[in-house]
This record gives C-alpha cells, sequence and structure tokens, in this order.
C-alpha cells in the first residue's frame, strides 16, 4: 500500500511514517516546515519528503492519505482530496486500525512528561527482552528513533511482541476528528502523569480537557490498569466522574512513593511504604524521579518485576531535546530543552539549577505554541523563569508583547524581534562557566549551533 502523509515531520505523523515503512508500506510525504530531529529520522529511512502541501502531488495517487493535525482546510491538496472524493485517514485511527488492534497498549497521558516517560516505559520493556513497539514524541538516546514495530521477545523468538508503548496526547486528532488523539488508542494500561491547562487554540478552559482525559478513563477495560499521579486534584476530578479500571496511585502518601535522593542523583522507590530498590542514574529534577516511578509501575502491569525495571533506569539515556547538551563553546555548556508551557519551564530551570549549583543560568526562550503565541501563558513567564540569572525571549511571531510580559524581571529579561540581535546579545552576555539554556518546541532557526559557533 502507498501511504502519502500531510504534515509528516511532526513528531507524531513521522514516526506513523516510520512505522509503516517498516511494516511494508511505500510511504511519501509533505509539510510546511522540516527540520531535525524527525527530518534527518525519516531522510535516512528513504522516505521523499515534499515541502508545501501543493495539489500537484495528488499526481502521486497513493491508496490513502494519512492527514495530521496541522493540516486545515484551505490546503491545496486537501482541497484537491476532498474535492475528488479520494481516502483519506488521521493518523491515530490509520494506527489504530493497522497497528494497535491486538496489541498491549501501554499509553501514557498528561500535560507534562509524556515522551520522557513512554521512553523509560519502552525501555524498560525492551531491557527485560520484550521486544515492544513505540511511538513517541521524541527520539529516545536508548533507541535512536521515535517509533518501531514490536520486535521478537528475547524468551520466545518465534512471535511478536503484543506489547506497544505510545504518547498519547490529547490534541485534537485532525480537522474532520475534534476528539483528543488518545481515544483512539484503546490502552489496556494507561499512566495520567498530570493535568493542566494546555492548547488554549482548542481548549475553552481546564474542564474542557478533563473532559477528554475522561473520554480516555472510559475506554480502558476492567482487566487494565491506570496508573495516575496521586498529587493532581485535576486528575482526581477525571476519575471521580467514572473509573471502571483498577488505579494504582504515585507521588502521593501511599502505593508508589519517592524514598531518599542521594547526593548522586539516585533516588529510592518505595510502594505502599515498602522499599523496592534504587534507582541510579544522572537524571535531573523530581518530575523525572515521578516520570520513573510511573514507568515502573506500568511496565509491573505488562509483567516486568520492579528490581528490574529499577535495574534498567540506570541504563536510561533520555531523550533528544530533553536537556540535551548541544555542546560546549568558549567554556559555556549550550542545552537544548522542548520546555514551551511555563510549568515545564519551571521545571527545567529547577533542574539545571540543582545541577550547576551557583553558575550562571542564561535562559533563551521561544514562546512557539500555539497556546504561547496566543498569549494565554504570558503572566506566568516571569515566576517560570525565575531561576534562571538573565533571559533572552523572541517576540517573533507573536500577537503580545513578551516585553511587558517580563516587565516584572527589570534588566534581567530582555526580548527581541530580530534573530540576529538575540543571538549578539546572548553571545556578549556569556562568559566561561555559564550554562545557556534554549527552550523551544521548534527548530528556532538552528541557534543551538549559531551559538555554538559565535562561542568558539
Amino acid at each position: 500500500m502507498h501511504i502519502h502523509i500531510l504534515g509528516i515531520c511532526g513528531t507524531f505523523m513521522g514516526g506513523i511514517a516510520a512505522i509503516a515503512k517498516q511494516a511494508g508500506h511505500k510511504v511519501t510525504g509533505c509539510d510546511a516546515n522540516v527540520y531535525p530531529p524527525m527530518s534527518t529520522q525519516l531522510e535516512e529511512m528513504g522516505i521523499a519528503l515534499t515541502q508545501g502541501f501543493g495539489a500537484e502531488q495528488i499526481e502521486l495517487n497513493p491508496d490513502v492519505y494519512v492527514i495530521g493535525n496541522v493540516v486545515t482546510r484551505g490546503k491545496p491538496l486537501m482541497e484537491e482530496i476532498l474535492n475528488r472524493g479520494l481516502p483519506y485517514i488521521s493518523g491515530p485511527q490509520w494506527l489504530a486500525e493497522n497497528v494497535l488492534q491486538d496489541k498491549w497498549v501501554l499509553a501514557v497521558a498528561g500535560t507534562h512528561g509524556k515522551t520522557t516517560t513512554s521512553s523509560m516505559l519502552a525501555w524498560i520493556l525492551e531491557d527485560a527482552g520484550l521486544a515492544p513497539g513505540f511511538l513517541i514524541g521524541g527520539i529516545p538516546e536508548n533507541f535512536g528513533v521515535s517509533a518501531r514495530l514490536p520486535g521478537k521477545p528475547a524468551l520466545d523468538p518465534a512471535s511478536v511482541s503484543p506489547f506497544f508503548v505510545i504518547e498519547a496526547d490529547e490534541y485534537d486528532t485532525a480537522f474532520f476528528d475534534k476528539r483528543s488523539k488518545f481515544v483512539h488508542y484503546r490502552p489496556r494500561t494507561a499512566i495520567l502523569n498530570n493535568l493542566e491547562f494546555d492548547h488554549a487554540d482548542i481548549f475553552a478552559d481546564l474542564a474542557a480537557i478533563e473532559t477528554q482525559f475522561h473520554h480516555l478513563v472510559r475506554t480502558i477495560p476492567g482487566n487494565g490498569r491506570i496508573v495516575s499521579n496521586g498529587r493532581e486534584a485535576n486528575l482526581e476530578r477525571v476519575l471521580e466522574r467514572g473509573c471502571w479500571t483498577p488505579v494504582e496511585r504515585f507521588g502521593a502518601d501511599a502505593g508508589w512513593q519517592l524514598g531518599a535522593l542521594h547526593e548522586d542523583g539516585g533516588f529510592d522507590v518505595l510502594l505502599n511504604g515498602q522499599m523496592q530498590g534504587t534507582v541510579r542514574w544522572g537524571l535531573m529534577g523530581e518530575h523525572n524521579r515521578l516520570n520513573a516511578v510511573a514507568a515502573i509501575a506500568a511496565a509491573r502491569h505488562a509483567g516486568v518485576a520492579v528490581k528490574d525495571a529499577i535495574d534498567a533506569l540506570s541504563r536510561f539515556a533520555n531523550v533528544k531535546r530533553r536537556m540535551e547538551v548541544k555542546g560546549v563553546a568558549g567554556g559555556v555548556t549550550v542545552y537544548d530543552d522542548f520546555a514551551h508551557h511555563p510549568t515545564a519551564i519551571a521545571t527545567t530551570l529547577e533542574g539545571l539549577r540543582r545541577k550547576v549549583g551557583q553558575a550562571r543560568i542564561l535562559a533563551v526562550l521561544e514562546p512557539r505554541s500555539n497556546t504561547m503565541k496566543l498569549g494565554t501563558m504570558k503572566d506566568a513567564l516571569p515566576g517560570s523563569l525565575a531561576l534562571a540569572d538573565q533571559v533572552f525571549c523572541s517576540a517573533a511571531g507573536l500577537n503580545w508583547n513578551p516585553g511587558e510580559a517580563l516587565e516584572a524581571m527589570g534588566a534581567k529579561a530582555q526580548t527581541f524581534t530580530d534573530f540576529d540581535a538575540l543571538i549578539d546579545a546572548i553571545v556578549a552576555a556569556a562568559r566561561p562557566g555559564d550554562h545557556v539554556l534554549v527552550m523551544s518546541n521548534g527548530g528556532f532557526g538552528g541557534i543551538h549551533q549559531k551559538l555554538l559557533d559565535r562561542l568558539a
């Protein structure tokens, strides 16, 4: 089958492309913006990419068009597909019908931490010899790809693994299907990491997002398992609306708990007050420790012993664009991080501050997500950036003034509409021993390498 994917360079649709290619389908695709790491992954797989959504792509004559949620009415190719009555389907529905039908799906949902927790969970299952398939909104370093089909389990290489780990996004499915993506996946095991207001472009308020999470809960079978963050009142409200599945909580006073934090960054894992073991790793922040405990609990439901899951996490190598060190030049360390919601920004800065102590942190922010572009979260920005010594914010493409939003930070914060001026200011401010933390959910004009080149 030949599938042509519209919006192929998004992390989710790029994962669909990888899985379809591995399954033996002919895969082509198009997108308006092409940037790493997804474009690199697709090119390495031999998937032909077309820039833009031109109607001439109809001549490719695929069997079906798989439509990403970035595609809107008015795109010439989409209009031609509709006018000709050609077959099309959303990415989540294609995945559900062609890959997930007979699988034990382990889904990771939540406003924050989905990518990292999914990566941890997939790695635990992999390390246990279970060869899971997965589709993750980033590239886990342990795998080097964002998606793959299930493989052959170590104990039964004649079979195919039943397990599939998926990052379960609450964003809508497509312009013709306004349900959250995750309602298509029908998980048997589900992690509910946290729940905050986000995606202001499609959700009116927090209650609207809670309704979508309730829809997810309604799809989980009675012999499944929900692993939920016990610290989150918003998730408790979702579960109170109706739940037919056993629930294990983490992070609260009962269930799965974080024990002592060790000087080397390791931490103890407790279950109902009983010591289970110590995770030894180099990841930063309490958010990652909570992600780890959730992944351990979900893996246990899939049959992995807790001690084995804890041991596997000592070999977990994190995810690209999650506090990823891009390089050191002139004594300055440059990081790339995906943080774009104020809570994620604050959490990322907290983790880096714990790592670097009193060293200076220069935070560089591109408010690029749809929610941030609308300015919905602008009042929370100064507080989220409080741990940075200096803040450099891009104002390009915004319909609100980040300078006004950051005014309370005084001379500590600067905003720029010109990209080159932004780079000039960062380079002028940086000195040996500093840590430059770049936060964006896009390519940010290749700013990381440009900074490293200038700093060198």
